[in-house]
């Protein structure tokens, strides 16, 4: 049986400079750009990494909320938050030209990206702030969201995204962080959860039924404190089951 090749992806860039440890172990990374976290010179000093450990790079914009980190939903208008997504991923773009190197993908952060997986007016705003890219680069998204269905529509490239370390909702919505089950911190459950979904194209929510999905990437939180571990562990154990990390 030939060995399963998959994305592992890490959200870097937002102030815990732990990146050269989780670089050695990942694929992809998605770079906050100024809205929740991150400037020019924590995005400079990501990107050498980043171009260095040969991870592909991604642009992570969120509502422009650095006090919340992004992880509330922001009352702005659309032409404002059109605007703010635009200048966060030009921010980075611009430092991956000087670079020489291709923005791989875009994904939202927290709130929005929730935001925008149901709600198909911010979808619209999102994409619509992106459009310039649509041809060259991905957009991460959940498979079975709003944000994936206008993206096929509008000719965007998409690489569905599934959460390894943490836990869905039977609908295929992320558990609140603000529920005790929302993170997976224990290095076994994490795998376990990453097996169903790669080999099997299932997801264990919550309430312990299996539900279908589909995913090309994987996220494990950089901000998280188990991160490094659980990166380790599974660097370990999943060439065990034939899965291979694709970089």
């Amino acid at each position: 049986m030939s060995a399963v090749n998959i994305d592992i992806n890490c959200d870097v860039g937002e102030g815990f400079d732990n990146e050269s440890q989780l670089f050695q172990y990942i694929s992809s990374c998605n770079i906050a750009c100024g809205g929740h976290a991150g400037n020019d010179a924590t995005m400079q000093k990501v990107v050498l990494l980043a171009k260095r450990n040969k991870i592909k790079i991604g642009a992570h914009p969120s509502y422009p909320d650095r006090v919340n980190f992004g992880r509330i939903t922001m009352e702005i208008s659309p032409e404002a938050l059109l605007q703010s997504i635009q200048e966060q991923v030009r921010s980075l773009n611009n430092i991956l030209d000087n670079q020489g190197v291709v923005l791989h993908h875009i994904k939202a952060h927290g709130a929005l990206y929730n935001d925008i997986t149901k709600n198909a007016t911010l979808a619209t705003t999102f994409l619509s702030a992106i459009e310039q890219y649509k041809e060259r680069s991905f957009v991460y998204a959940p498979y079975g969201s709003v944000i994936a269905a206008q993206a096929a529509k509008r000719g965007f490239h998409i690489k569905y995204e599934a959460f390894a370390d943490r836990s869905y909702n039977p609908d295929l919505s992320l558990v609140s962080r603000s529920q005790p089950k929302a993170l997976i911190q224990d290095c076994q459950k994490v795998l376990d959860h990453l097996l169903l979904m790669a080999k099997h194209s299932k997801v264990l929510t919550v309430d312990d039924t299996e539900v279908k999905m589909k995913a090309d990437t994987y996220c494990i939180h950089g901000d998280s404190p188990s991160a490094l571990q659980i990166l380790m562990y599974l660097d370990q154990e999943l060439p065990k089951h034939n899965i291979k990390i694709k970089r």
